[in-house]
């Protein structure tokens, strides 16, 4: 109980700090120390990270750093894809899932490493048709394999939408928690441990509201390039785990 406690609190400091990244661990955390299936953690960890993000989400819209415009522009476009792509998941084996995800973190990882972002200055704007599939591709990925998709949201609303740093780390918790409940309405009727889900949703949003005060005081990169070298490891980690399990 304790490790489950303290594997959410980090989950959500991680959330609200950087609008993302968290979530990532939240289907390993589930699958190795929990002993669930991939199937039934990736629907717990959509409960999970909805209810980190919402938290958040408060926490930012208190401090102005949240826009509901946008945020419900790339949210609404990722919800109708979150929600098909849940449903097609199902098609594939839990093995074949944990492999995707390891090579998703992989690429995640390796972009969280080498992308470097202003923290005022706004990037030019690219129009609605880039949110919107933007929006998409981030909720494909989330109900494909429950993550929150905060590690992409965040560089495409500050790159391509042309948002401040911190007002997209506020605005990423809005489309991630509608992302979260369209792929979660998806998975409707697969079970869940609704004990370990309310232990790592109540830590977590502890986590999320120290890690939203927090950024006020830390700087999002160098935690950001930190975390990077972590997800890279735990998805070389992953792949050897599956990888044989699947050649065999």
């Amino acid at each position: 109980m304790f490790i489950d406690i303290a594997l959410g609190f980090v989950i959500g400091l991680a959330l609200g700090l950087m609008g993302g990244g968290g979530s990532i661990l939240t289907v390993p955390a589930l699958v190795y120390v929990v002993g669930q299936n991939p199937r039934a953690a990736v629907t717990a960890s959509l409960v999970i990270v909805g209810a980190n993000s919402l938290s958040g989400m408060l926490f930012h819209h208190k401090q102005g750093t949240l826009n509901w415009k946008v945020a419900l522009t790339f949210g609404g476009a990722g919800m109708a894809m979150s929600f098909l792509a849940a449903r097609w998941s199902k098609m594939f084996a839990p093995t074949t899932l944990m492999i995707l995800f390891a090579a998703l973190m992989l690429v995640v990882g390796t972009l969280m490493l080498v992308s470097k972002f202003s923290k005022q200055a706004e990037q030019p704007a690219h129009g609605l048709g880039v949110t919107l599939v933007s929006g998409a591709v981030v909720g494909t990925l989330t109900g494909f394999l429950g993550v929150g998709g905060g590690f992409l949201i965040v560089p495409a609303l500050v790159m391509l939408v042309g948002l401040p740093m911190r007002h997209a780390v506020g605005t990423s918790l809005v489309v991630i928690a509608m992302n979260s409940l369209a792929g979660l309405l998806g998975h409707l009727g697969d079970a869940i441990d609704l004990q370990v889900v309310l232990m790592f949703a109540a830590a977590g949003i502890a986590g999320t509201f120290a890690g939203a005060r927090l950024t006020r005081f830390i700087q999002p990169q160098r935690l950001r390039q930190i975390f990077a070298v972590f997800v890279i490891g735990l998805a070389m980690f992953l792949l050897y785990d599956n990888v044989g399990k699947l050649i065999v």
